[in-house]
């Protein structure tokens, strides 16, 4: 046994796992002093090392009667499977050593088939093998594809809607619906591109290239070396390509510009926005899709978001580039209205945007002042579709510009709907006429938006791990865009207030829609915002002298929302969780809002506009049996809000009456739920839906109710005996 020990081996091994191990321990931070847990860890290297020497002595008799090819197959095996997994299958260790070994077994088992066929003439033994081999591969497909689908949904959880105010009851039509404009599509480049004949020869307009230098300085090394190798142009003369739909006529007309993101720059992108493209150009709007694909991902290497300021840039280059044409060149002289312009980005792009609106009205590049801007051009609105934000290092808020963000809850790129930061950070002036608006839908991903993405929002081998089934079809979730993103143009640049209540309210809009769920989100500055939580850390108060209190609640806080990943959504809410007795009517919980009397306002509101969502039911921490006597809620708790004016008169209106409840939407990204957790995060978060109630549905209740002396709103959760909920942002509307 001393043998066993006292090798100079083993004691230099024992000596650096123990001085590691107590490294490691005295940086462990679990609340006890570092000397006790770097002592802890000693003690652990030392019996770990000493057990693991132990065993191996023991085996080794065993592990002689190996034979050497043996064990160099199985050693040779395993470093290559190591090595695949490392830089090729990048799958989570568990689900690749299981799958791994499954494999093995099936291949170890057809191989030996075919050896007692051929050698033994065993055919009995070995067409056993075989059939058992191809039977567990079977088994193993049939049961992996058999993870697929969406647990959290069933036909009971259908949101129900009430069809007669549909938009298009009112005769409005569908967005989506092609215009009357015939359409004209070409392409304009460099005229050089070796790659792309669409850009080479196949161009209507030569453009200029530009040099990015300046800002875009991490064009170095390998990855300046092999995309140079590839494209065959450099950082200093970028082309501006850009796929043209212009309907034919006079003009001036609108002009949005679409941006892909950073898919494989091998796997060109901006083909995928023709599908918007033509529906744009047919209702009287020039479209382009302009190509970036020369700085998306590639073997070589991502620029991790230092790129970011060059998309945005770019785009405002390819402006610069209209604005030339449209004084000199006499097919397209007079032909767009730069003052009335959209950009519309996706993923990366949808970050782009944002950072193009900001970088429009500078005079130098922030992060190089020797870049000179000169843009100024009129961008009335950016669409944002599953976006990033937080790529670039500068948090990019915006001020008085309309803002559109569409993100799928099924997005297994981007899982989070980061557009609504953007959302929460824009700013309005008193006299701004614009809006912002979110819209997230279910059982949508982050690539079928391109239609050139395809069904996975990862190539091989990482997307058999994904969960696609519960997937709606490209055409479906492209339906959507087409929908939302025209009405928006129409909105934004066209001055067609119609379609504005659609981003109101997403229920107005649904037999133009996917019969699936949606939360839309939506503010202007026709609305008082009396409390946002945003303030301070104090529960009972908000701005302008406002009270709040909460009786007979068993959660009330307020906190900042988390995105699934446990990131920020920059946005702050209360919480508030009850479980009462049904026949205890003393025990209903009331969250109020005392108003002051310099809220003069209040007395031109139209409409009580509020957000909210179903909260985490478990913080009511209810017992085992609780849980199995009650009936946990699956969809918005109704409740009822109630006006009462200085001289006690009220009147009350439950929720539902004005507005639908939709189930809270979760998501199942890959085909284990563990592999979510450690992958992603949460199977849900928190998104706020937009909820209204006219003031003339609490007016026609009580005709004494006055307005102008309106002491506080009441939110009195007497429909639902449990729930926990989450409000913000709660106001009126105003008069015109």
């Amino acid at each position: 046994m001393k043998q066993i020990f006292s090798k100079p081996l083993f004691i230099s091994v024992a000596l650096f796992v123990i001085i590691l191990f107590g490294v490691a321990g005295f940086h462990y931070e679990i609340g006890y002093p570092a000397w006790l847990t770097m002592l802890l860890g000693i003690v652990i290297g030392a019996l770990l090392v000493v057990l693991i020497q132990l065993l191996l002595h023991y085996l080794a008799p065993w592990l002689k009667k190996i034979p050497t090819s043996v064990i160099i197959s199985l050693v040779a095996g395993f470093m290559a499977l190591y090595i695949m997994r490392m830089y090729a299958f990048r799958w989570p260790t568990q689900v690749f050593y299981v799958m791994a070994l499954i494999g093995f077994i099936s291949t170890l088992l057809f191989v030996f088939g075919i050896a007692q066929l051929i050698k033994a003439k065993n055919f009995k033994s070995g067409g056993g093998m075989i059939v058992l081999s191809i039977a567990l591969v079977a088994l193993g497909f049939y049961s992996f594809n058999g993870l697929d689908g969406d647990p959290y949904i069933s036909e009971e959880d259908e949101t129900v809607f009430n069809q007669a105010d549909y938009l298009s009851n009112k005769g409005l039509e569908n967005p989506a619906t092609p215009g009357s404009y015939e359409v004209e599509s070409f392409t304009y480049g460099s005229g050089t591109d070796k790659k792309r004949p669409e850009y080479a020869e196949g161009v209507k307009y030569k453009t200029p290239t530009v040099d990015a230098s300046l800002m875009l300085p991490e064009w170095q090394g390998k990855k300046k070396k092999w995309r140079e190798k590839f494209w065959g142009f450099s950082v200093d003369s970028f082309p501006l390509n850009g796929r043209v739909h212009m309907p034919k006529g006079v003009g001036p007309f609108p002009i949005v510009l679409m941006v892909h993101g950073n898919h494989s720059m091998i796997d060109y992108s901006d083909g995928g926005y023709a599908y918007l493209g033509e529906l744009l150009a047919s209702r009287g709007v020039i479209a382009v899709s302009v190509d970036e694909n020369f700085i998306n991902a590639h073997w070589s290497g991502d620029f991790r978001g230092k790129e970011m300021p060059t998309r945005g840039w770019l785009l405002l280059k390819h402006l610069e580039q209209w604005k030339k044409w449209n004084q000199d060149v006499p097919d397209l002289k007079g032909k767009v209205d730069l003052d009335k312009v959209v950009l519309m980005g996706h993923s990366r792009g949808g970050e782009a945007v944002s950072i193009a609106a900001a970088f429009n009205k500078l005079d130098r590049f922030p992060d190089n002042g020797n870049e000179t801007f000169d843009f100024n051009f009129g961008i009335k609105g950016i669409i944002t579709v599953a976006p990033t934000d937080y790529r670039y290092d500068r948090e990019i808020s915006l001020q008085d510009i309309n803002y559109l963000s569409i993100q799928g809850a099924y997005d297994s790129d981007e899982t989070s709907f980061w557009g609504m930061r953007p959302y929460h950070r824009m700013e309005y002036s008193e006299n701004f006429e614009g809006f912002k608006a979110g819209l997230y839908m279910n059982h949508a991903n982050h690539g079928q938006f391109n239609s050139t993405w395809g069904r996975s929002d990862f190539g091989a081998p990482m997307k058999w791990l994904l969960n696609l089934e519960p997937l709606v079809s490209g055409e479906e979730q492209r339906e959507v865009a087409k929908v939302y993103i025209s009405a928006f143009v129409e909105s934004v640049l066209k001055d067609n207030d119609s379609y504005v209540p659609m981003f109101q309210n997403v229920d107005l809009a649904m037999d133009w829609l996917p019969k699936e769920q949606y939360i839309s989100q939506y503010e202007d500055n026709q609305k008082l915002i009396l409390v946002d939580f945003e303030e301070d850390l104090d529960v009972t108060r908000a701005a302008e002298g406002i009270m709040l209190t909460a009786e007979n609640f068993k959660v009330w806080k307020e906190k900042e929302l988390l995105a699934r990943d446990g990131g920020s959504q920059q946005n702050k809410a209360v919480v508030l969780g009850w479980k009462y007795a049904k026949a205890d009517t003393d025990s209903i919980p009331v969250y109020s809002i005392a108003l002051t009397d310099s809220l003069k306002d209040v007395k031109s509101a139209d409409t009580l506009a509020f957000s909210m969502a179903i909260g985490d039911l478990s913080e009511l921490k209810l017992e085992d049996k609780q849980k199995k006597k009650t009936k946990l809620p699956n969809k918005g708790f109704n409740f009822s809000v109630v006006l009462v004016d200085s001289m006690g008169n009220k009147a009350s209106v439950a929720v539902d009456e004005h507005n639908g409840f939709s189930q809270k939407i979760k998501s199942k990204f890959t085909k284990f739920k563990f592999l979510d957790k450690q992958m992603i995060g949460g199977d849900s978060e928190i998104q706020l839906k937009s909820c209204y109630i006219p003031v003339s549905s609490f007016l026609k209740q009580e005709d004494s109710l006055h307005l102008n002396k309106l002491k506080s709103i009441d939110f009195v959760f007497d429909k639902d005996t449990l729930g926990v909920l989450v409000l913000d942002d709660i106001g009126f509307y105003l008069k015109d």
